[in-house]
């Protein structure tokens, strides 16, 4: 029996979950018990995949997850041809007579969206606008009519009822990331965005203390390193608290202090949060001015 692409729906380890972060799983969960899909939105490093991994787990259901990508098409969703299955039968039942009867028949293998909607699991779908529109509007009648469309191909059936139980999570950046496509008005208006932004302090150093290991008391003066880096610094891209665990993180694994005096710290906030500010690379001047007003926030906090 060919193995589903199914996931059992589990608690997220260490989910850090504040008063912030509770509100939006509560909003969200009202939502999708309602019976509407919900779609995070925001820019990189605000929990959207971690978050909607954690509502799925509060569902309760197997979880189908999909990220994607710009190669997707619609078949990828529904499902499509894997071949052709070869039955023979040979009758020798008189040992003078030979009979032979030879079928062949398609083989269908169901696509994750099709899954989803007929055993009633949750599609969490990472990123959708990083699939084509076109190949995304297989979700149109899901969303709104609680119809799945199918070929005419599939074991003959042209349509089935979505399932009762079924339930939809979509993640996406903004726009002007690149590449994300335009996401289709329609889609838009079926589901119910929630729109994220970077966490307060206290869930900043809730998650860097709860990823990295290190002490509430050292995260801190990281998370406002990071947080004034982020507002004032020259950043074209805003770092986010992923940096924040990865100092962190390498500061207890290797020993360091997280102090101005600890040179090895120092060098390592540099190479995380200069190097994440930008797409390309800073230019020479601006990543003198961004290390010049980076070690002043070190001095500050530390």
């Amino acid at each position: 029996m060919e193995t589903l692409p199914v996931l059992k729906a589990q608690p997220q380890a260490g989910f850090i979950e504040t008063l912030y972060v509770q509100d939006l799983t509560q909003r969200a969960l009202a939502y999708l018990k309602s019976g509407f899909p919900v779609h995070f939105r925001g820019p990189s490093g605000t929990g959207k995949t971690t978050l909607a991994l954690h509502l799925a787990a509060q569902l309760g259901r197997p979880l189908v997850l999909i990220h994607g990508n710009d190669d997707y098409n619609t078949s990828d969703f529904i499902g499509g041809q894997l071949g052709w299955r070869r039955r023979l039968l040979v009758d020798n039942y008189i040992h003078t007579v030979l009979k032979r009867e030879e079928e062949l028949e398609k083989r269908w293998g169901d696509g994750r969206i099709t899954l989803a909607c007929i055993h009633g699991f949750t599609l969490v779908y990472d990123e959708f606008t990083r699939s084509r529109p076109e190949a995304n509007n297989i979700l149109l009648p899901i969303l709104e009519e609680g119809i799945l469309v199918l070929p005419g191909n599939r074991r003959g059936e042209k349509y089935v009822k979505v399932h009762p139980q079924f339930a939809a999570i979509f993640t996406s950046n903004p726009e002007e990331y690149a590449g994300v496509h335009r996401t289709q008005d329609a889609l838009r208006d079926r589901m119910i965005t929630l729109d994220l932004d970077y966490f307060d302090e206290e869930t900043e150093v809730a998650i860097c203390a709860g990823r990295s290991g290190l002490p509430a008391l050292e995260c801190e003066k990281i998370v406002k390193i990071m947080r004034d880096f982020r507002s004032e610094g020259p950043c074209e891209l805003a770092p986010t608290v992923r940096s924040c665990i990865m100092i962190a993180k390498i500061a207890r694994v290797q020993g360091y202090q997280v102090s101005k005096d600890d040179p090895r710290f120092r060098r390592t906030c540099l190479d995380v949060l200069v190097s994440e500010t930008s797409r390309v690379g800073l230019k020479n001047s601006t990543r003198q001015e961004a290390i010049r007003f980076l070690e002043l926030l070190i001095n500050n906090h530390c």
